[in-house]
């Protein structure tokens, strides 16, 4: 009997020492190319882990949607939970609900609103956006003067305006404009939102060529945008040598567009890194270690000549 219970317990002690961690991830959208090489980041990092899996949800924009789906991951019992916010404004609930449960949270690549008052079993992992948008104008700002153009008439291309990261590269954009690091005159035509969306891009460029304003530059929030507006140029037969177009993010297609003598600027943000910071720092959380709330991942200035270094990265 004795050696029946002792059997027992050494059993028990290895299957608690063999636990899986299991982590629920909400991502915004699954239909984005950045947001899905985040999500590949997510996944092949947990491979390497023993014991590690991921229950990854698609949020299809959807902020009910997504709340629903951490509910129901701290239902189920879940070790931790990544969550990639539809609406940065909309976080709070999302930390109530974790917090309330015990369970740790990690937000990933989007800022929520109340990163400053997350809890300690909580944290955010994303790149620093004050250096995207600024990165970027500085590089359009140099391009500019280089060809010649002061003042210089641009265009401002925005991401969703219920998103952190589209409020804090459109700040930077004007930012620059006014801390005299740049070395030409901008003078904004327009600015409006095209969602992160290359088809609503391409639709709001076509609006713009219609009115026939002269123009030099387009500033965009992300790369999907600055390639929707690319194809709109082309298909109105404008020369692209003869306007700086910007971007963020590299991503593949977007290089392929720099190789082509089409996209000026971009800005690495470090998509798998990001997704290996947020299942690591869940991880952590889940284990009860400690880790910093705020893991920034840098952004990196790309240009043709440094294009070749990122074409394996995004």
């Amino acid at each position: 009997m004795k050696k029946l219970i002792l059997g027992a317990i050494t059993a028990a002690l290895m299957s608690t020492a063999a636990h899986a961690e299991n982590i629920g991830v909400s991502m915004a959208l699954f239909d984005d190319n950045f947001l899905t090489v985040l999500r590949n980041g997510m996944n092949e990092y947990a491979k390497t882990q023993d014991d590690v899996t991921l229950q990854i949800e698609d949020a299809q924009n959807d902020v009910a949607k997504q709340l629903d789906q951490i509910n129901n991951f701290v239902a189920s019992g879940v070790d931790a939970i990544i969550v990639n916010p539809v609406d940065t404004s909309a976080t709070e609930a999302m930390t109530k609900a974790a917090e309330a449960a015990g369970v740790p949270l990690v937000y990933v690549n989007r800022e929520p609103i109340n990163v400053d008052t997350l809890p300690d079993n909580q944290a955010f992992v994303a790149s620093n956006e004050q250096e995207s948008g600024t990165l970027e104008t500085k590089e359009v700002c140099r391009l500019l003067s280089d060809k010649g153009k002061n003042p210089a008439r641009i265009y401002i291309m925005m991401g969703e305006l219920s998103n952190q990261a589209a409020v804090m590269r459109t700040k930077d954009i004007k930012d620059v404009m006014t801390s005299g690091d740049c070395q030409v005159e901008l003078q904004v035509i327009d600015e409006q939102t095209a969602n992160w969306s290359r088809d609503e891009a391409q639709d709001l460029m076509t609006n713009w060529l219609s009115t026939g304003e002269p123009f030099d530059a387009l500033i965009s929030n992300n790369d999907e945008m600055a390639i929707g507006a690319i194809q709109a140029m082309k298909a109105a037969s404008i020369a692209m040598d003869e306007v700086v177009v910007a971007g963020i993010d590299a991503t593949q297609d977007a290089l392929a567009a720099m190789e082509a003598g089409d996209l000026d600027v971009t800005v690495f943000q470090d998509a798998a890194g990001q997704g290996k910071g947020a299942v690591d720092a869940a991880l952590k959380l889940a284990r009860g270690e400690s880790v910093e709330q705020k893991v920034y991942i840098p952004f990196q200035l790309v240009t043709p000549e440094t294009m070749s270094d990122y074409k394996s990265r995004n």
